[in-house]
């Protein structure tokens, strides 16, 4: 069984379904239970979903919370997730209880996943419990909410696995006390799936500069300034694509295909997101995107050259860091959100087409789907 509850962002939905679907896929019974809103088309396979009722955050900061109606959540809401929780944990009674980043983030889901977690150690046989959480934690400016976190995993969590590649970010390069978990962590490699095969015979998207923000819901600037950037590139002829993500609002999607239209809409698309994605960042002259897992770790997989430009909005981190760790590497051409403009990404448009291919690079290790299933028939077998 899988909780996983998205906020903002679908990078940690995206994490859950790819495992849930393969692990589905292996004839293990699946169950996967999302806290976030509905996203179209998520390919789960053979596992079960679970939709609970819908939260997001109303801001940035993730500090409040509302249903999909936009009204504050109160406790009777709280009350009925919980409640629901735990009803499929019991009607389920699965061997190994996944809980995507808490206990190293979702604080403000304390009043559903303590309840979860201390049912689930209530059960016999008692399932094994897993912390599931992506290569880079938000560092919490608060030392002791770092010391909660390794308190409430010794409490209650048997195992924490890292879905990242520690010769490229280790565990402890962004959780400061790592050394008391060390024992029960396990990296496994990053999680993609979909990656085109070598060879593959497909042309959507050559010769195409690509321009994709992940799920979209912090994307528009991004998109905005680049297609002010097409203009000022070596590549302005060349046909450029813009994929925004369904958590794109709508008027923000209806002005950006507004403003592609008064510039040259010959030679700009402006469409939702696409299942091919993979397929076109394989193909493409360039990427441009923001620094999310899935897209990083896919453009480091497929693609040749590309441009990040991290969210780096309320207390998020991740982005960002990640970004640094490749631009010192040489790999990524980066621009800060703020100093995000039509001028400055140009700049880094060019500079990544003069500069070497990533395909020149070390792999990563993206073997995470593989290396989770493997481990956990492990335990499953123990």
């Amino acid at each position: 069984m899988f909780h996983v509850q998205h906020l903002l962002g679908i990078g940690h939905l995206r994490r859950a379904a790819t495992l849930s679907r393969h692990f589905a896929a292996a004839g293990h019974d699946t169950v996967l239970t999302s806290g976030g809103m509905p996203v179209p088309g998520l390919d789960i396979g053979g596992a079960r979903l679970v939709q609970l009722p819908p939260v997001r955050a109303t801001d940035k900061l993730f500090k409040v919370l509302a249903d999909d109606s936009g009204a504050v959540i109160d406790e009777a809401f709280k009350a009925r997730r919980a409640e629901m929780l735990v009803d499929t944990l019991r009607r389920h009674r699965p061997d190994i209880l996944f809980i995507e980043l808490f206990p190293f983030g979702r604080r403000q889901l304390r009043f559903e996943l303590l309840p979860l977690v201390e049912a689930a150690r209530a059960l016999s046989p008692r399932p094994r419990i897993v912390s599931s959480v992506r290569d880079i934690l938000v560092q919490s400016p608060k030392p002791e909410r770092v010391t909660e976190m390794v308190d409430l995993f010794e409490r209650y969590f048997d195992a924490v696995l890292v879905h990242g590649d520690p010769a490229f970010i280790p565990f402890s390069r962004t959780f400061p006390q790592h050394a008391r978990l060390a024992a029960r962590t396990h990296h496994t490699g990053y999680v993609i799936d979909g990656l085109p095969k070598p060879g593959h015979a497909s042309t959507v998207g050559r010769g195409e500069v690509i321009v994709s923000a992940g799920g979209g819901a912090v994307g528009a600037p991004l998109m905005a300034a680049a297609l002010d950037a097409r203009s000022l590139t070596t590549v302005r002829d060349a046909p450029w694509r813009f994929l925004c993500g369904y958590g794109m609002p709508e008027d923000d999607f209806d002005a950006l295909r507004a403003q592609a239209a008064r510039l040259d809409r010959a030679g700009i698309v402006v469409e939702r997101a696409r299942a091919d994605f993979t397929t076109m960042l394989a193909n493409c002259a360039l990427s441009i995107s923001q620094g999310g897992y899935n897209t990083v770790i896919e453009t480091l997989s497929v693609a040749d050259r590309a441009v990040i430009a991290p969210y780096a909005g309320g207390l998020e981190t991740e982005q960002a860091f990640r970004a640094e760790l490749l631009a010192e590497r040489g790999v990524f051409q980066v621009v800060a959100e703020d100093a995000m403009s039509a001028a400055s990404l140009a700049q880094a448009v060019d500079r990544a087409l003069a500069g070497p291919s990533i395909r020149a690079f070390p792999r990563i290790d993206a073997d995470g789907v593989a290396k989770t299933l493997s481990l956990v028939e492990r335990w499953l077998r123990a």
